[in-house]
This record gives C-alpha cells, sequence and structure tokens, in this order.
C-alpha cells in the first residue's frame, strides 16, 4: 500500500442512461426511482457503491487487500471470523476486549477496499469488528431534467415447470413488464475526507483505483435492464490542504450543466452544455478533469 491520502477532494460525477433503468424502486415495483414532487430521476449513494465494489473485485480479484467486504451472498460474520482468525483470536470471548476490537478493526481495513474506502458497521455479537467511518462518501445523483419512465409490456414464450404448461393449455407465454428512462442525465456529489483516510489506511493508491471507477465501471455493468449507462464527466476538486481550503457547496456551484433546447425532450448528453467557473477560485484550490 502506498501512502495515506494528503488531501481532501470534492467532486462532481456525470453519467446518464438511455433506454433503461439506473437504480429501480423495490417498494414501486422496480420503477426507477423518482422525487415525487419535481419527478427528476434519482439514483443511491448505495447503488453507486455497488458499482465501485464489482469494479474492484473485476480488476483485483486475488490481489491482497482489496477483497470486497459487501458482495453476493457474503456471510459478515464469517468475513470478520476471518480477522479473529488470522489475529489467534477466539470470535467468541475475545470479541469483549476493546483491544482485540480494535486490532480485528486494523485487520478489516487492511484487507477489504470497501471497508477502507466507504466504511462498515461491524460490531456485531461474535467476531466483533466495531464500526468504522469511511473518507469516501456519495449523496444521492439527480437527473438534471425531469424523467419520463415508461413502461414496457414483455412475453416469455417459456415456462418454467411442466405444470406450469400444461395449465396453459399449450400457451406457454406468459406476460410481465418493465421499466425503462428514455433518457437522463444524473450528477452525483463525493467527498473524500484525508483525516479519515489517514484512520482507515486509504491510499494514494486506493484513490487511484477510486477514480478508475468511476471513469469506467458502467463498461463492465452491462444488462438489458440497464440499458446504455455511461460516465460522462468527472470533476474533481482538490484542496490544498488535508481540512479543505473552502466549502464543497460552493466549490460545486461552479459546476453548471444547461440544456442547451429546454423546449425539446433531452435524448443525448450532447443535449447538454456542461461548464466550470475557473475564475477566481479560492487559494489552494485545483480542478482536474477526469473524463
Amino acid at each position: 500500500m502506498s501512502n495515506p491520502v494528503q488531501n481532501r477532494y470534492d467532486f462532481v460525477y456525470l453519467f446518464d442512461v438511455k433506454d433503461g433503468n439506473p437504480n429501480g424502486d423495490p417498494d414501486a415495483g422496480n420503477m426507477p426511482r423518482v422525487d415525487p414532487d419535481t419527478n427528476h430521476g434519482l439514483v443511491t449513494d448505495v447503488c453507486l457503491k455497488r458499482k465501485i465494489r464489482n469494479f474492484i473485485s473485476l480488476t483485483k480479484p486475488e490481489a491482497p487487500g482489496y477483497d470486497i467486504y459487501v458482495k453476493e451472498k457474503a456471510v459478515l460474520t464469517a468475513q470478520q471470523t476471518r480477522a479473529y482468525k488470522a489475529l489467534e483470536l477466539d470470535p467468541g470471548k475475545d470479541a469483549k476486549k476493546a483491544e482485540n476490537i480494535d486490532a480485528a478493526k486494523k485487520w478489516m481495513c487492511e484487507n477489504f477496499f470497501d471497508i477502507r474506502t466507504f466504511g462498515a458497521v461491524m460490531s456485531l455479537k461474535e467476531a466483533n469488528c466495531g464500526q468504522v467511518r469511511g473518507p469516501v462518501q456519495f449523496g444521492f445523483a439527480r437527473s438534471v431534467d425531469r424523467i419520463t419512465p415508461a413502461e414496457h409490456s414483455i412475453t416469455r414464450m417459456a415456462v418454467a415447470t411442466e405444470k406450469e404448461a400444461e395449465s396453459q393449455s399449450g400457451d406457454n407465454r406468459t406476460m410481465g413488464r418493465k421499466f425503462t428512462v428514455p433518457y437522463g442525465l444524473y450528477v452525483a456529489h463525493g467527498f473524500i475526507s484525508a483525516p479519515l483516510g489517514k484512520q482507515t489506511g486509504f491510499s494514494e493508491e486506493d484513490l487511484e483505483l477510486l477514480w478508475l471507477s468511476l471513469e469506467q465501471m458502467f463498461e463492465h455493468d452491462r444488462s438489458a435492464a440497464r440499458g446504455l449507462m455511461s460516465a460522462q464527466k468527472l470533476i474533481i476538486f482538490k484542496h490544498e490542504g488535508e481540512l479543505g481550503n473552502a466549502p464543497a457547496g460552493k466549490l460545486f456551484e461552479r459546476v453548471q450543466v444547461t440544456n442547451k433546447n429546454p423546449n425539446e425532450p433531452p435524448r443525448a448528453f450532447s443535449d447538454y452544455a456542461v461548464t466550470i467557473d475557473r475564475a477566481d477560485l479560492p487559494q489552494g484550490i485545483e480542478i482536474i478533469e477526469r473524463l
């Protein structure tokens, strides 16, 4: 591992979707998430972190220190028990001592990318590894314009069982529904804390891998349900100091995204203009464009 991050970062991340569902809501029949008051589309921070985790799993499948804690079918107690076994501790009786919990927490940060990046609550009864506050955080992504989810009927020509086939009198077709967004450009804001990074061991190498994930993760997350999703812009505000040199909200205001044809529904990223106000930057702020 390289040195822990030395600077605070705030960033603006733009991505879009075409004829797909970027983040379905299971409480609403898997419809695309929307703000009910404005009809602007939403994508949760959890959704974005999931795609980053999946990208790390693809690019660093066997690399020491880059395991993923929260992944499909993972048993979290079993993940944490690995720390106790590595430290030659009993995950039952030794999990009540503060020094053992701290040692296990440190081991988990060293070995799991998503823990030292996003943090985790690992204060389970058995194999207690405490809680980690991660240095990298996201807000919800919100679409620039209102979205109009489209509902589509789909047909399945096959059935799952012989009984189902018999009950349909030879007609194997069953109907279903799917939802898509014709087009939506989403903006997410992210934050990276250097002091928290020092606590978890989040390194400059981890930071570079995070940027790479944001640039490429949609390219390795294709499915019919998600349509065409693409990363379009990654604008980073690098602070000279670890505590920061300007409020994040003021920096984010410098990035403006406008619809070139407000009377027409947008259908491509080229329908938008993205501008960055670089005039009179606060001292100690550097703007980096990765995309």
